[in-house]
């Protein structure tokens, strides 16, 4: 799929093609977060030991762009069919948590700042 795709078609390849595989008697929700929190450690393990004066740079090395977008495939796929099979839509979750986010980290307080809770 090289061109883009809305989230409705995404979805929908994602979910067909674990269909196609009859993969679904696997994917109840505990067992894709797992599968998620493995592949979240994986995308980690692609940046493990780099210095952080050298990621920005090192991210645009092909091996590591590459492996990266393996990671984050991953990642994204598992996150789509967890939210298929939990009926949410990820793109409404993601819109009613900014909403939190915006009430609970004002611009004014959190302007530069990684935590301004900490602050």
């Amino acid at each position: 799929m090289s061109e883009s795709a809305d989230l409705d078609t995404l979805q929908n390849a994602v979910v067909n093609f674990a269909h196609e595989r009859d993969w679904e008697q696997f994917h109840d929700a505990k067992n894709l977060c797992m599968a998620l929190a493995s592949e979240v450690g994986e995308l980690n393990a692609v940046l493990r030991w780099i210095h952080n004066d050298n990621v920005d740079e090192t991210v645009t090395v092909p091996r590591i762009q590459s492996a990266l977008r393996q990671e984050i495939g991953d990642v994204a796929i598992l996150l789509i069919l967890l939210c298929a099979r939990m009926g949410i839509r990820i793109d409404e979750a993601v819109m009613e948590k900014l909403e939190v986010n915006a009430s609970k980290y004002p611009v004014h307080d959190s302007r530069g700042s990684p935590d301004p809770r900490t602050g």
